[in-house]
Order: structure tokens, then C-alpha cells, then sequence
């Protein structure tokens, strides 16, 4: 997601945040014992947790299997990523289990306060049930970068040299917080120019857009025992949705001493937006690096291809992932990913194209779609001739025929377009 950072005076977010609690206090109107407390719109209001099946995992709390990496405010990367002169919060062995506390920067934010404990209290969360190490992220970590995204990391693995792979496999995604935000911001988005222009110029969407223009929709979440985790949107038309939770943001360091934007993805990885990339799945990243120095963040609950407002659901995520080198050379992984991210899920195997792999450094970023699918036919094609020994006027064919290309986002500046290649049509 493009969110560039966007300050704003003290009075203004103040009024701001007034009205949107005075408009959510006016919708809940007069409770009785035992109701329902309404949001801006009339949707369900934050409930506890322990009516929702979702704990609230603060730093050091809950479940931690292998390494734990924390995003403590002093060694988070806001708004950019870490190059080759990072200096890793943790060094593991190829193989290792770490697991990765990651905070979503939506309620962090200059447009929303900078003070996600006054910011989500607007929609009913209690201090207790905001994170401790959100809050401290925005009291004390400089937003120093142009991307909006807190990056946890750089993790060292060792062994993991330039021109090796590092494979990546999601183990758990278990969500921090029951609730989320979804947000379109600065004009930006797939309707650039309409939207949110159109949304701030109608007095209905009051509840929903802030005295900068910028809108931030927020999202409870509940456990159902049919459908699982669900979020629910605010407004009277009831909408809810499942969850399917994955990491927006997995990558490894680029070999330069420049400031990396943690908006668009590159031949590094980073910002890639791939909702596949959910528990059980494998990333396979290019090594550019000495420890290849991994990062993660952007934590998503769920997004829909395309990404086409600006953000996914957008909520904070623990994240425990097995990080292993393969060497230069093997044929244990696709050998795309020796130069390019490759993605890989129990069904599927997942080339990934984008519209400018090689990253925004001598010029803007290539935002065209048509680029990216190119990219992604190509990789597809070069992995059906080169992995599976496929004529390439077949390989073409089947792609045609029976492979799907998603959007993986269109708003990241470099965009992304990813195939699904079936892996029971090869038997």
C-alpha cells in the first residue's frame, strides 16, 4: 500500500477525532442492559474479546515457538526497509523457527493522531486491548521513511549468501488484535482523482472520512463457529467476511546503502501484497546479502485481489516462520527464485511477475498492469520449460488454457500480477 506520510496540526486531528466519536456516540443512542452498543453507522461496536474466541497477544504473551523477535521502537524500520548496512536484531541458523510480533501501521499514522491508544478508543477499544508495543512504535520510533509500513527485523541467517535462496515457510499467523482498519488515503488507490474526492464531497460519509480528505473504515472481528473468524463492516447494510490473514510484506535486504522505499516490491521481495501467502505456504526470496537479513511486516486479516482502495484489512499479526538457505546451484526450489520471488502453497506453484522488479532508483516506478502481466506470463513460461521440461509452445498453451493470473495489488506503484499453476495437472 501507497500511504505517504501526511501531518497534520494538532487542532485539526483533535476536532477530527472529536466528531467521529461525538457521530459514533450519537448512531449508539441509548443502550439498555445487555444490548448491543452501535458504532458510527450502526454497526455492532467493539465487543471483549472473550465474547470472540480472539485473544489480545501483547508483547511476550500468548504462544512463541523458536526465536522471538519483538517490534520494539528503537529497531523497527518505519516507512522503509533495511539495506545491506543493517545491523540484524537476531542471527539463527538455516532452519530455524522464528516467530515475529508485527504491528499494522493503521491507528499509528500522522492522519490518524499518531496515538493508536486515542485512535481506536473513537470506535470503542479499550487502552487494555490496544498494543503496548504499538503505542511505544508511535510515541518514540521516527516515521523516516516515504511508505507507511512498521518492518520488523532484519533477521541474519547464517550461511545465506549472495545468489542463494532463502526459503520461507508461514507456519502460524495467529491474529494480535480483533479488529482492523481499511483505508483509502491522499488520493491514492485504483480511482485515483474520484475516490476519495467523491466520498469526502458527499456529508453521508461524515462518519467515515477525517478533516484531511482521508478515509479509514474500521473492522471488528468475531469468531463464528460456522464461518470462523469474520469481520464486519460499519453501516446499516450488515457485511461481514472471513478472514484469511497473511503477511503483505516479506523480503530480504537489497545490496545498496540507499534509503529502500517499503512501498514497491522489487526482485527482493518486500511489499509483494500476494493474499495466497497464508499459512502453509512457502516464499522463496533471492539472496542479495551476507544473512540475507529478512524482514517482514504489513500484517493483513484479509484483501481481496487488487487490493483496490488503498489497503487490505489491515491488523496487527504474530508471525511464526521457518527461514532456511538453499544453496546456489540446488534444485531443491524453482530456479526463478535464484533471481526472482517465487511463491509456492500445497495446490499451486505461484510465479510472480512485476511491473518494475528492478525498483524505483533512476526514475519513477512502472505502475502499468500490462507490464506485470508480461512479467508474469514470462516466469510462468520459464517455469513449465525449465522445471518441468515442457515444449514451450505447450508451456504457452497450458498457461492459456488452465493456469489462472491474479492481481496481486494495483496500488504499490510497481504492480503485481501472480500466476496459479495447478500442480494436479502434473501427474
Amino acid at each position: 500500500m501507497d500511504t505517504s506520510p501526511a501531518a497534520s496540526s494538532t487542532s485539526t486531528l483533535a476536532s477530527a477525532l472529536a466528531r467521529r466519536a461525538v457521530l459514533r456516540a450519537t448512531a449508539a443512542g441509548a443502550v439498555g442492559a445487555g444490548a448491543a452498543l452501535t458504532g458510527a453507522a450502526g454497526s455492532p461496536a467493539y465487543a471483549a474479546p472473550s465474547s470472540r474466541g480472539v485473544a489480545i497477544l501483547q508483547p511476550g504473551q500468548g504462544r512463541i515457538r523458536g526465536r522471538y523477535v519483538r517490534s520494539r521502537p528503537d529497531e523497527v524500520w518505519w516507512g522503509h526497509l533495511p539495506n545491506r548496512t543493517a545491523t540484524p536484531v537476531a542471527v539463527v541458523d538455516s532452519g530455524s523457527v522464528v516467530t515475529l510480533d508485527t504491528i499494522s501501521h493503521e491507528g499509528l499514522l500522522e492522519d490518524q493522531g499518531k496515538d493508536p491508544r486515542q485512535y481506536f478508543e473513537t470506535f470503542g477499544v479499550p487502552e487494555k486491548h490496544v498494543l503496548r508495543d504499538a503505542v511505544a512504535v508511535a510515541a518514540r520510533s521516527p516515521h523516516a521513511g516515504p511508505g507507511p509500513h512498521v518492518v520488523t527485523g532484519p533477521i541474519a541467517v547464517r550461511g545465506a549468501d549472495p545468489g542463494d535462496v532463502l526459503k520461507v515457510e508461514v507456519l502460524a499467523l495467529p491474529l494480535r488484535v480483533p479488529y482492523g482498519v481499511i483505508s483509502n488515503r491522499h488520493g491514492k488507490g485504483a480511482l485515483p482523482g474520484t475516490y476519495p474526492e467523491q466520498f469526502v464531497e458527499d456529508p453521508a460519509n461524515a462518519a467515515y472520512v477525517n478533516e484531511g480528505g482521508n478515509i479509514s473504515v474500521f473492522a471488528s472481528v468475531r469468531r463464528s463457529s460456522k464461518h470462523g473468524l469474520r469481520a464486519r463492516l460499519p453501516g446499516d447494510v450488515p457485511v461481514g467476511f472471513g478472514l484469511s490473514p497473511f503477511l503483505g510484506l516479506m523480503g530480504v535486504a537489497r545490496d545498496t546503502d540507499a534509503m529502500v522505499d517499503s512501498v514497491p516490491p522489487t526482485y527482493a521481495g518486500g511489499n509483494l501484497d500476494i493474499n495466497d501467502l497464508v499459512v502453509g505456504t512457502t516464499l522463496y526470496l533471492p539472496v542479495q546479502v551476507a544473512g540475507a537479513l529478512f524482514f517482514a511486516g504489513d500484517p493483513h486479516m484479509a484483501q481481496g485481489d487488487g487490493e483496490v482502495a488503498l489497503t487490505a484489512m489491515e491488523g496487527s499479526l504474530r508471525a511464526t516462520l521457518r527461514l532456511s538457505v538453499v544453496k546456489a546451484g540446488s534444485r531443491q526450489v524453482p530456479q526463478q527464485a535464484f533471481d526472482h520471488p517465487f511463491a509456492e502453497t500445497p495446490d499451486f506453484w505461484v510465479p510472480i511477475g512485476l511491473s518494475d522488479p528492478d525498483g524505483p532508483e533512476g526514475g519513477a516506478n512502472a505502475t502499468s498492469l500490462d507490464l506485470a502481466m508480461k512479467d508474469a506470463v514470462q516466469q510462468a513460461l520459464a517455469f513449465l520449460v525449465e522445471e518441468k521440461g515442457m515444449p514451450g509452445p505447450v508451456a504457452y498453451a497450458y498457461l492459456s488454457a488452465a493456469t489462472d493470473f491474479q492481481v496481486s495489488q494495483v496500488v504499490d506503484r510497481t504492480t503485481g500480477i501472480h500466476a496459479m499453476i495447478r500442480k494436479a495437472d502434473f501427474g
